[in-house]
């Protein structure tokens, strides 16, 4: 079987992608992960804005270590798009959509809540027509909401995982194993999404076992960042 045909420029954008992709799974869980679970208090609005108040840096740190991913995200997405463009530009195009112009906007919008839920713990004396208790549900309104707009955003990181699994296995010089390791996670982003919008009784034993699918992006991920690396551009065959 002969081997594909593989770009200078291909190669490069593997190595960007690696690098990007990378420092984007490193990051993001702190926004994600770590600082709501320091910050709030599952139902205890109260306790959840005290929190914030005496912890004010860490939900600052926590929306940069979401933006901060986000925008490299577009930078990744744009890498990916250069990389297999040359493999299917349908589904590239497909994933470039999904992947970048639909779930990064989403991420940007919901961390104006965060923002909103900052203000309203901050004391200004414009919100003085609040009482205390009053601030405290709206600021833990807004976190609510920023959690749902993380579920919405979900739903595209679970399908631009299709396009991008299908150019990986179409590719030829990337394992194909791996493209339907993408696709299992995301079934897994798509299923815990709409299970905590339509059928949020069931969200906690679907989430459980979404999380298992989710290890399915980290390998390529690791491919990009090692194997990538060491690319090389094939000669594209002589004419006949």
């Amino acid at each position: 079987m002969p081997k594909p045909t593989i770009t200078e420029s291909q190669c490069q954008a593997a190595r960007v992608a690696g690098i990007l992709y990378f420092l984007t799974a490193l990051i993001a869980p702190i926004g994600l992960l770590y600082v709501p679970g320091k910050l709030i208090v599952t139902g205890d609005a109260a306790a959840t804005a005290e929190r914030i108040r005496s912890s004010e840096w860490l939900l600052r740190l926590g929306i940069g270590a979401e933006l901060v991913p986000q925008i490299i995200g577009i930078f990744v997405v744009l890498s990916l798009f250069r990389l297999f463009k040359p493999v299917d530009e349908k589904q590239a195009v497909l994933m470039l959509i999904l992947g970048g112009l639909i779930s990064i906007p989403i991420m940007f919008l919901s961390v104006l809540n965060e923002i909103a839920a900052l203000i309203l713990v901050s004391g200004a004396d414009y919100l003085s027509v609040f009482n205390r208790s009053q601030l405290d549900a709206l600021a833990y309104l807004f976190l609510r909401l920023h959690g749902q707009g993380l579920v919405l955003a979900s739903i595209f990181w679970g399908l631009w995982l299709f396009p991008f699994g299908i150019l990986v296995i179409r590719s030829g010089f990337i394992p194909c194993v791996l493209g339907y390791l993408l696709m299992i996670a995301g079934v897994g982003y798509v299923a815990s999404s709409f299970t905590t919008l339509l059928l949020p009784q069931y969200a906690g034993l679907v989430g459980q076992i979404a999380m298992v699918l989710y290890f399915g992006e980290l390998p390529i991920i690791f491919w990009l960042l090692i194997w990538g690396t060491r690319l090389k551009p094939y000669p594209a065959p002589a004419p006949i």
